[in-house]
């Protein structure tokens, strides 16, 4: 079996999957006085946790809430961030796409019938396009302006996850989850970070809607300018990143999958602080699915100097490789125990379970 096979981050819509029953309980009890809060407002952050930026440490390695606690409810909303802070989330990750008027939005890309209700509210505006040399027939972001997107709700993308929620929450913009992040940070008295991706960056620019200009003009704002600042930002696009680089001392980190693994980290290292790699990239799966063996990728970031955090880690037994089914606790203690410094993760809930009792270290 291919190793992509076993820990495949695109998932086809026949699959189906019964393992979220007793997470979506769990959610909707944390949620129940989320979903008629009010706006989320910009709440004051305490000069040290201002500047203290949570970092992964010998004790354990950050966690980064993928897209939010996006097992449990509809990914990119504020209702999912804020559910991985409580879950214990060190930083909260949203996707960033442009509106048509420039505005700074969370969702994984910029076809967004897959989210959200935009089919049933702008039935007309369906269109095709071509997307980074890809035919796509849909809605998409930047025909919307962020007033058309405010009448929007999110909807569950996985076939397999619960719709419970559908229709519940709205489509929130870059800076309210920054204000998200700095009123928790607050609130808990601990920082939460945020760890935006540029999203399809040169299709943006070339559209004349470039996100990174917007995304730096919203971390000035926020006060987080530094590599002490708690914020990381990624991209597959190296582009994205260099030009990033000649423009903020924030800490950047590049995405690599399956196939760049061959990639030059010494001139990753020009540009980054580390990368962000697809689970395979470190372990090899062996032995018909029943061994993980290092790949020696790890070894080569470390001489580098690239600190690594790996993608993502999810419950379902779909995500999992033979010898891990039904036990996630043990995959994530596996990396762990790799030394890697930070791990996504759509339950972070899990995730610090297993990272407090299970990986011999908290």
């Amino acid at each position: 079996m291919h190793p992509a096979s076993l820990y495949p981050e695109r998932v086809s819509s026949g699959l189906l999957c019964g393992r979220c029953a007793v997470g979506l309980i769990f959610a909707a009890l944390a949620l129940s006085a989320c979903v008629t809060a009010a706006p989320v407002q910009e709440a004051p952050v305490s000069a040290s946790l201002a500047g203290d930026a949570p970092l992964a440490s010998a004790q354990r390695p950050l966690i980064i809430a993928h897209r939010g606690a996006s097992g449990y409810v509809p990914e990119h909303t504020l209702e999912a961030y804020d559910l991985g802070i409580s879950q214990g989330a060190d930083f909260i990750e949203p996707d960033l796409v442009s509106t048509q008027d420039g505005h700074l939005v969370a969702r994984h890309e910029n076809r967004i019938d897959l989210t959200t209700d935009v089919a049933q509210r702008f039935p007309l505006r369906k269109t095709t396009k071509t997307v980074e040399g890809k035919v796509e027939t849909g809605w998409f972001i930047e025909d919307f302006t962020l007033a058309e997107i405010r009448t929007l709700r999110a909807k569950e993308r996985l076939p397999f996850r619960s719709r419970a929620f559908d229709g519940k929450f709205a489509i929130p913009t870059f800076g309210e989850v920054v204000a998200l992040a700095k009123r928790r940070s607050a609130e808990l008295g601990r920082t939460v970070g945020v760890y935006p991706e540029t999203k399809q960056p040169t299709y943006f620019r070339s559209l004349a809607l470039p996100l990174e200009e917007p995304l730096l003009n919203e971390l000035a704002t926020a006060g987080w300018t530094t590599e002490q600042s708690p914020v990381f930002i990624q991209s597959f696009d190296a582009a994205s990143l260099r030009f990033l680089k000649s423009r903020t001392r924030v800490r950047l980190i590049q995405l690599l999958g399956d196939s760049q693994a061959d990639v030059s980290l010494s001139d990753v290292k020009q540009y980054a602080f580390g990368v962000g790699v697809t689970k395979t990239l470190l372990l090899r799966v062996t032995q018909k699915g029943q061994k993980l063996e290092p790949t020696g990728f790890l070894e080569r970031a470390r001489a580098a100097g690239l600190a690594v955090h790996v993608w993502t880690f999810r419950n379902e037994s779909l995500f999992l490789a033979p010898l891990d089914q039904g036990k996630p606790e043990q995959e994530i203690c596996r990396f762990v125990a790799l030394g890697v410094e930070g791990l996504f993760t759509d339950f972070p809930d899990t995730t610090l379970q297993a990272l407090e009792t299970r990986c011999g270290r908290k």
